[in-house]
C-alpha cells in the first residue's frame, strides 16, 4: 500500500515538476552549455525563463501606468477590486493549464456577481487578449514545443465559428442558456480529463503521428464549434483543441497544453478586434473591468505558465 505522503509526492511531480518539452535546439544548448559562458549566453540559455516572464510584464505594466496616472485608473478599484482578486487566479489557471482565464472570469461574473453575460463575454476576451499573448509570449521565448498543424487549422476554423458565434448564434440565445451552455462546455471538458487520466502510462507523441486529410478536417471543426463556444463565453477553443488533441491523437498533454494557450490567445485577439471593429463595440462595463484586471494578469499567466514547465 502507497501511503498518503506518497502519494502526494507523486501526484505533485506527475502535474507540477515533470518540466515541458523543450524544443530540440534549445534541448541541446542548456545541455551544452559551457561553464565559461558569457553572462548574456547564461541569461538568454540557462535563465530564458526569466526573461520571457519580465519582457512582457515591463512593457505591458509601463504602458498601464502611464494610462492609469493620466485617466485616473485607480477611481475604479473601489467598485471592481473583487475581479482584481479573481484574476489572480485566473490568470495562473490560464498559464498553467489549457483553460483561459475567461474560463474563471466568466462564471464569477454572470453567477455570483450577477453581471451579464455580455459583459462577462467581452471581458473574459479583452483580458484574455493581454493575459494569454503574454503567456504565449513566454511560450514562445522559452521554445516550449509546440503542434504547429493544430495552431494554424484550428485558428481557420475558430476565426469561422468566432464570426458565425458573435453574429448570428449569440443573438439568439438568452443569458440562461449562455450560463448553462458554459457549465456544459466546463462538465465536457472536466469528462475528458477523466478518460485520459483512466489510462495509465498510455503512449503519447510531442506531435500528430501522421497527417492527413481527416486529421486536418477534425482540427478545423474542432476549432470552428470552439470558436462559437469563446463567441458566447469568451473561451472554449482551448478546450476542444486540448481535447482533440490528447483523447483522439494521442498528443502528450505537455506539448497540448501550451498549444491551446496559444491557439487561445490568437482567437481572443481576434474575437476582441471583430467585437470593437467590426460590430457595434465591447460593452462599456467591461472596459472598466480590464482597466483594473490587465496589470494583475500580464505578472500571473506568464508566471502559471512557469509553474507548469
Amino acid at each position: 500500500m502507497i501511503g498518503v505522503p506518497r502519494r502526494f509526492s507523486m501526484f505533485m511531480k506527475k502535474y507540477f515538476l515533470e518540466g515541458q518539452k523543450l524544443d530540440e535546439k534549445h534541448a541541446e544548448a542548456l545541455m551544452t552549455l559551457p561553464p565559461d559562458a558569457t553572462f548574456f549566453q547564461k541569461v538568454l540559455v540557462k535563465h530564458r525563463r526569466l526573461v520571457g516572464i519580465l519582457i512582457p510584464l515591463v512593457i505591458v505594466q509601463i504602458a498601464w501606468w502611464l494610462q492609469a496616472i493620466r485617466h485616473d485608473y485607480f477611481s475604479l478599484f473601489p467598485d471592481r477590486y473583487i475581479m482584481s482578486i479573481t484574476m489572480v487566479f485566473g490568470a495562473m489557471v490560464a498559464g498553467m493549464t489549457s483553460e483561459g482565464g475567461g474560463a474563471v472570469a466568466f462564471p464569477v461574473m454572470t453567477l455570483a456577481l450577477n453581471i451579464s453575460p455580455a459583459v462577462a463575454r467581452d471581458f473574459s476576451l479583452m483580458i484574455q487578449s493581454v493575459g494569454m499573448t503574454a503567456a504565449a509570449f513566454t511560450i514562445f521565448w522559452m521554445k516550449i514545443k509546440l503542434e504547429i498543424r493544430s495552431i494554424v487549422y484550428c485558428s481557420l476554423g475558430a476565426v469561422l465559428g468566432m464570426i458565425l458565434g458573435l453574429e448570428v448564434i449569440d443573438a439568439v440565445l438568452t443569458p440562461p442558456q449562455k450560463k448553462i451552455g458554459f457549465v456544459c462546455i466546463w462538465f465536457s471538458f472536466a469528462f475528458s480529463l477523466f478518460l485520459l487520466n483512466r489510462e495509465h502510462k498510455r503512449t503519447t507523441f510531442d506531435c500528430i503521428p501522421t497527417f492527413g486529410i481527416w486529421q486536418a478536417s477534425a482540427l478545423l471543426f474542432s476549432g470552428c464549434l470552439g470558436g462559437i463556444f469563446s463567441a458566447i463565453a469568451g473561451s472554449g477553443v482551448d478546450i476542444c483543441s486540448f481535447s482533440l488533441l490528447t483523447l483522439l491523437f494521442r498528443v502528450s498533454e505537455k506539448v497540448a497544453t501550451p498549444t491551446s494557450i496559444v491557439l487561445m490567445a490568437i482567437n481572443t485577439c481576434f474575437g476582441f478586434y471583430w467585437r470593437q471593429f467590426m460590430m457595434d463595440g465591447v460593452e462599456d462595463n467591461a472596459w472598466g473591468y480590464l482597466k483594473v484586471c490587465a496589470p494583475v494578469v500580464v505578472i500571473f499567466a506568464p508566471l502559471g505558465s512557469i509553474i507548469a514547465s
